[in-house]
């Protein structure tokens, strides 16, 4: 019996390591002992005592190794701090995770290039390791390799890591290609109020998928006589739900016409993606895609996917907030366009680098410098609309870049029920928005920043606002239980910190 807790205990530091990207020497380096240690206790050959554990726990920066119950990430800001410098742009979250439920379109081996190293993307990875998908960091923990098996092992899904996430609902596309039955957990994530995943099923019926959800989970059926005969027109332009319909006609034998599609960074992302494993897909960019399906995939592709704008534009709102000069590198900015038309109207002074090419040998980036700049208030209201207006997931950072210039913003956040509830967090920080209802917030600037303590909000895009509203208010803040923020960023204090901020991580004791 103590030997099988050992083997378990060693397996769990041996998959806590390998998310995270280290060699056994690394972790030796860290522990202050050898590789062949670590190698003992990793196959559960070696006594460890309960400090071991706590220091590999700590040394892993992981909740999966832990003595008890691992306390929720906190983050103290001293702020009032100018940034300087220059910051990369990661790759795109969210056309990283559906990058990882493409991969099961294909038997061969798959390589990511930079991966995301994000809670949500580990998540997924508990998810497809638990039915059988090998995953391993490559290139110093860098790239992602991914090889599926021959058949996915569905009854043993980690259904505590897929209901973390609400990217498991990407499975359904690939899925219906693999099995006649199969059951997915509910998906979770942010909560930004009720999201029905009608949409996605409205597309994917005609496929042949039919599901019904029952007791915490989704029940589907394929019927392989049920074939799309006509263009699919989306209910609603989605970006996971043109996502579900393009895994869908990947492997469909023949060629499926998708209208009201988005045209989004992460879609246009998944489309490259495709090509890369000899899918034809015509209309990239536009609101009509025409796939023309390989029923059978099994290649060997390498592929690189572009940066993220909603991060760029987090960077970019950390420069406007702090009232700093920040070189904010890597912006994909055809994703970017209109927001920086709107702040080029609020007076927000930068400069441009000329335009170059991202790894996927497609996406435009520059580098974007950034000055303090008196801003006012724009005429008319800030309002996300589908690609190419303002993106919906960078609507929230206006709230705090509202609240630094002159005057009174409309913010219309239209989509989501619940999240421009949470950008009321600010008044704690001294800001001053009254909510008119759950979609409409009066921004009224500029804003006098106080230190705060606070829980972190349950959405991402308005959790780091409120850390960006803590950064530029003088003295010390706390945001507890950042977990929703490290589900989105990567190492997002520490890269801070790298230009001038002062952010803290800690645990309760």
């Amino acid at each position: 019996m103590a030997d099988d807790y050992l083997v378990r205990i060693g397996k769990l530091i041996r998959d806590a390591r390998q998310h995270r990207g280290w060699t056994q020497t690394q972790l030796a380096e860290a522990l202050g002992t050898s590789q062949s240690a670590v190698n003992r206790i990793e196959r559960g050959n070696q006594n460890i005592s309960l400090e071991m554990i706590a220091r590999i726990g700590e040394a892993l920066d992981s909740e999966i190794v832990s003595l008890g119950y691992a306390g929720p990430m906190h983050l103290r800001v001293v702020g009032g701090r100018r940034l300087s410098g220059a910051i990369d742009v990661k790759t795109s979250k969210n056309a990283c995770v559906a990058l990882l439920c493409a991969s099961l379109l294909n038997k061969g081996r798959t390589v990511l290039r930079r991966v995301a190293r994000i809670e949500e993307v580990y998540r997924l990875l508990e998810v497809l390791n638990s039915i059988g998908v090998r995953t391993r960091w490559i290139n110093d923990g860098v790239d992602l390799e991914l090889v599926p098996p021959a058949d996915l092992d569905m009854d043993s899904i980690d259904a505590e890591a897929a209901v973390r996430t609400r990217s498991i609902i990407m499975f359904f596309g690939p899925l219906l290609h693999r099995m006649d039955q199969f059951k997915l957990p509910y998906a979770g994530g942010c909560d930004l109020g009720t999201r029905t995943i009608e949409p996605h099923m409205i597309a994917l019926r005609r496929f042949g998928l039919d599901t019904a959800a029952t007791e915490g989970q989704y029940h589907a059926r394929v019927d392989r006589a049920i074939r799309p005969g006509r263009p699919i027109v989306l209910t609603e332009r989605g970006d996971t739900v043109t996502e579900n319909a393009l895994l869908a006609a990947a492997r469909h034998d023949g060629v499926t016409v998708i209208r009201n599609a988005s045209s989004n960074y992460m879609v246009q992302d998944l489309c490259f993606f495709l090509e890369a494993l000899g899918v034809e897909v015509e209309g990239i960019g536009t609101t009509t895609l025409t796939v023309h399906g390989i029923p059978n995939i099994d290649v060997d592709v390498d592929y690189s996917p572009s940066e993220d704008p909603v991060e760029a534009m987090s960077l970019l709102a950390a420069a406007v907030v702090t009232e700093s000069e920040l070189t904010v590198r890597r912006v994909p900015i055809e994703f970017l366009e209109i927001e920086l038309a709107v702040l080029e109207e609020m007076g927000l002074d930068h400069d441009r680098s000329p335009e170059y090419t991202a790894d996927n040998g497609r996406t435009r980036l520059i580098d974007l410098t950034v000055r303090p700049s008196k801003l006012e208030a724009p005429i008319d209201k800030i309002h996300p609309m589908p690609f190419p207006g303002l993106n919906i997931d960078n609507v929230p950072f206006f709230a705090a870049i509202a609240a630094v210039a002159q005057g009174k913003t409309l913010i219309h956040d239209w989509v989501y029920d619940n999240r421009a509830i949470y950008l009321t967090d600010l008044n704690r920080l001294g800001g001053r928005l009254q909510l008119l209802d759950p979609h409409r917030v009066l921004v009224e600037g500029p804003t006098r920043w106080r230190a705060a303590e606070m829980m972190c909000p349950p959405a991402l895009r308005p959790a780091v606002v409120v850390l960006l509203a803590m950064m530029a208010a003088e003295g010390t803040s706390v945001l507890r239980n950042v977990y929703v923020i490290n589900r989105g960023y990567e190492d997002l204090a520490e890269r801070l910190n790298s230009v001038g901020a002062q952010i803290e991580i800690f645990r309760d004791i």
